[in-house]
C-alpha cells in the first residue's frame, strides 16, 4: 500500500487522531523518573545518569505507546527531546518508531529536515530506506514519514520526495505553522499572495504524481489549528492532500477549529496533540495512566464528531 493509503486505512479505523510524543522530562511521572521500575533490570543499575535517563524516558514512551493504541492509529515523535538526551535518547526514539510499528500505528518522525544535495539525501534515507554499508541497508529510523522545511527550495526538498516513494513513505512540508510568530515570514505577500500560499501550491504540484486509491497523495502538509481561517482556504487550495495539522489541544485549538481540515468523505487530515494526551496529569499522579487513557478518548471522541 501506499504511504496515503496506510494513513487513510488508520483514519478509518481510529478516527484523525495523531499523538505527539514529545518526552520532557521534567513532565514524566515521579515514579518513572527515580526509575525505580527498572531496577529488578541487572543491567540498568549501575548507568550513568544520562544513559539511565535515556532508558526510562524509553520505557515511558513504550507505555504511552501501548496506552493510546486503542485511539488513535498515528503518532508523531519529536526528535529533539530524544536527541536531548545524547546518544542514548537517539537509541530510545529507534526504540520507539520500532514499537510503533509492532502496534501497527503510523509513524511521523518530526524532525523538520532541510539541507541541500547529498546532505538532504543522507537525512531522507536515515528516515526511511536506512544507511548502505558494503552492499547491505541497515535501517535507522524506518519511519512511515517525515517532517520537512521547504525554505531551501525544490532542490531540498527533492531527495526527500525521491526517497519517500522509492520506499512508500510519505513527507509532511511546513506550509502554515501553529506557533505565534509564523507570520513573520509567512504571512509576507509576494505576488500578491502571502508566501504560505506559494508554498501550498508547491506541495500540490508535489503531491500530484502520488496519489493514492484514497484520493490523496504522499506529500502532505503542516496546516496549524491555531489558523483556522488559513486552514479553510488551503483545505481548497490542496484538496488532495493530507493536512498534518498541529495545535490543538494544549496550544489552543479546538475540534470545531479543524473542522475545516476535512474533506466531505471524513479523510484528509491527522490532527496532533501532544502535551494534552500525554500529559495530562502532574508527576506525582498515582493515577496518571488512566488520565493517558481519558485525554486520549476524549481527543478520539472529540475529533471524531
Amino acid at each position: 500500500m501506499t504511504f496515503s493509503d496506510r494513513l487513510a486505512e488508520a483514519v478509518r479505523r481510529k478516527g484523525p487522531l495523531c499523538v505527539g510524543i514529545d518526552p520532557r522530562w521534567e513532565s514524566l511521572p515521579a515514579a518513572y523518573r527515580t526509575g525505580g521500575h527498572l531496577d529488578d533490570v541487572p543491567e540498568m543499575a549501575d548507568l550513568e545518569h544520562p544513559l539511565r535517563a535515556a532508558a526510562i524516558t524509553g520505557s515511558f514512551v513504550t507505555r504511552v505507546l501501548e496506552l493510546v493504541e486503542p485511539y488513535c492509529g498515528v503518532v508523531k515523535p519529536q526528535a529533539a527531546f530524544f536527541e536531548l538526551l545524547g546518544p542514548a535518547g537517539t537509541a530510545a526514539l529507534q526504540g520507539a518508531l520500532a514499537d510503533a510499528r509492532e502496534l501497527g500505528l503510523v509513524t511521523i518522525l518530526d524532525a523538520k529536515r532541510g539541507d541541500i544535495a547529498s546532505t538532504a539525501t543522507a537525512y531522507a534515507d536515515a528516515a526511511f530506506a536506512g544507511c548502505k554499508i558494503d552492499g547491505h541497508t541497515h535501517p535507522v529510523w524506518d519511519a512511515d514519514s517525515l517532517t520537512i522545511n521547504p525554505y531551501l527550495g525544490r532542490d531540498a526538498v527533492e531527495p526527500f520526495l525521491t526517497a519517500a516513494r522509492a520506499a512508500d513513505r510519505g513527507t509532511f512540508v511546513l506550509v502554515r505553522t501553529s506557533n505565534p510568530g509564523a507570520g513573520l515570514f509567512q504571512d509576507l505577500v509576494c505576488d500578491g499572495k502571502p508566501l504560505y500560499r506559494h508554498v501550498a501550491a508547491a506541495v500540490a504540484e508535489w503531491n500530484a504524481p502520488t496519489i493514492g486509491e484514497c484520493g490523496l497523495g504522499d506529500v502532505g502538509a503542516v496546516v496549524g489549528a491555531t489558523h483556522p481561517r488559513e486552514l479553510v482556504e488551503l483545505r481548497a487550495a490542496m484538496p488532495d492532500v493530507w493536512l498534518l495539522v498541529p495545535g490543538y489541544g494544549a496550544q489552543g485549538g479546538t475540534a470545531a477549529d479543524v473542522r475545516a481540515a476535512y474533506r466531505a468523505d471524513g479523510l484528509g487530515a491527522v490532527v496532533n496533540s501532544s502535551r494534552g494526551v500525554t500529559f495530562p496529569f502532574h508527576p506525582d499522579d498515582p493515577d496518571w495512566e488512566a488520565k493517558v487513557v481519558a485525554a486520549a478518548q476524549k481527543a478520539q471522541a472529540e475529533l471524531r464528531g
